[in-house]
């Protein structure tokens, strides 16, 4: 992704070595790769939770369809129309 840079060779040495005792290097590289590494994963996470939230979402938004009526509902309505034709026909 980065054209194949590796931040964990970059470090600072702080004492040089002498005699016996090493070098003292603090290797800032290896924190660098770290961090990006975790930026890039946190990313793809991130994208791929979004990308499932939109499509729950359209899923959800999606209309239910109204309940068919009950039998008392279309009993009630005939009833209603019923009366209206005779008041219309008076």
């Amino acid at each position: 992704m980065i054209g194949g840079i590796d931040f964990k060779q970059f470090a600072v040495t702080l004492r040089d070595a002498q005699g016996d005792v090493p070098a003292v290097v603090m290797h800032y590289g290896v924190f660098i790769q770290n961090v990006f590494d975790f930026i890039i994963v946190a990313f793809a996470i991130f994208m791929a939770i979004k990308l499932m939230n939109k499509l729950n979402r359209k899923k959800e938004e999606a209309p239910a369809a109204p309940p068919a009526p009950s039998k008392e509902e279309v009993l009630l309505s005939e009833i209603r129309d019923l009366l209206k034709e005779q008041n219309n026909r008076s």
